[in-house]
């Protein structure tokens, strides 16, 4: 390795973003030279991670290998399937799993660190998880977080569009783990057993206008995410926000087929807060309606997530205590959600 080489970073085109975003804060980094083997190619990608995850938590890849068609065709089924009527998806809606439609209403985001939200998102998702079949032994055995998709039968292209995506960006976003590990100082492979069987998650969000919101209203409130990286295929319209660790909001560059990556609570626990979980919010201030795809990559429910002995010193003692992402996520899931919080339940992590 040269360690001295520069990173591959390039700059956004600025007809593709307006005044509030910010190109230095949020870099757009090539990761093909990377995933194609190049030697050499990982260690500036590494530094260059490393910097922005411990600054806004944002960044930006290109030539990530991903067809433009795969993430085409999922917010082309993903408005079909939002514009049907409101009873054929309510026969649809989530459960105890958060898998399938979640209507309006049904999450006020009560884990925010900079916001103490108290309206629900005024925005409507479907969640899609690993395809399993009936049979599978994680659903024969009930296994803790696991379920089967809900799929509305007279529209197999939402399937389709969405499996297909669901396993290229598996593939993609495992790969792109070990920058990780290298950004903390870690070997390259430190994360490969946690990854071995990863866990991840689509969901599918529509936001209708809002351009005049009112109080403490929200697409989706300011958040951190629970996982332990998020891709997000570029938006044909604008409205992702980013909060600096000086107060402002910001906006990652729009290049029409990148994916904006941003850190979650897992890699903050990893990295004993070096890496935090970045707040970002959502308001769709244009006349139209906005679409989303997330794919939410996680390591698997039942490792121990701790702080890596990289980031642990005498100046820096363990903010987390060892857990699984199991337990993570189910309290965050009662936390936030109507469909599973207690009857008069007023907790809040802020």
């Amino acid at each position: 390795m040269n360690d001295i080489t520069a990173p591959n970073v390039t700059r956004a085109d600025p007809r593709h973003t307006d005044d509030t975003s910010d190109h230095g804060r949020i870099p757009v980094l090539d990761v093909g030279p990377f995933l194609a083997g190049t030697q050499g190619a990982e260690a500036p990608l590494a530094r260059e991670v490393a910097r922005t995850c411990a600054d806004t938590g944002f960044l930006v890849v290109a030539n990530h290998g991903i067809a433009q068609e795969l993430p085409a065709r999922v917010f082309e089924v993903a408005a079909k399937f939002f514009a049907r009527p409101e009873d054929d998806k309510l026969a649809l809606k989530v459960g105890d799993l958060n898998i399938g439609y979640l209507p309006f209403g049904g999450q006020v985001v009560r884990h925010s660190p900079v916001n103490k939200n108290t309206k629900p998102n005024f925005s409507e998702s479907f969640y899609i998880t690993r395809d399993r079949a009936p049979d599978h032994p994680d659903i024969v055995s009930k296994k803790r977080l696991i379920g089967l998709n809900r799929w509305p039968a007279d529209m197999p292209e939402l399937r389709a569009a969405t499996t297909a995506y669901y396993a290229a960006m598996e593939a993609m976003t495992t790969r792109l783990v070990p920058l990780f590990a290298l950004a903390l100082g870690l070997p390259e492979g430190y994360f490969d057993e946690a990854f071995a069987e990863p866990n991840g998650t689509i969901r599918l969000i529509h936001y209708p206008p809002q351009q005049d919101p009112g109080d403490n209203e929200f697409g989706f409130a300011p958040h951190t995410d629970n996982n332990f990286i998020t891709f997000l295929a570029q938006s044909a319209l604008p409205g992702l926000e980013v909060r600096t660790a000086e107060g402002e909001w910001i906006r990652p560059p729009a290049i029409p087929g990148t994916f904006v990556v941003n850190t979650g609570a897992m890699l903050a626990r990893y990295s004993n807060d070096r890496f935090p979980a970045t707040p970002h919010r959502v308001i769709n201030r244009n006349n139209e309606a906005r679409y989303a795809c997330p794919f939410f990559l996680g390591p698997n429910h039942d490792v121990v997530v701790a702080p890596v002995p990289t980031c642990v010193d005498a100046d820096h003692p363990p903010k987390y205590e060892p857990i699984t992402p199991g337990d993570f996520n189910e309290r965050l899931l009662t936390l936030n959600f109507a469909h599973r919080r207690a009857a008069g339940s007023s907790e809040y992590a802020g």
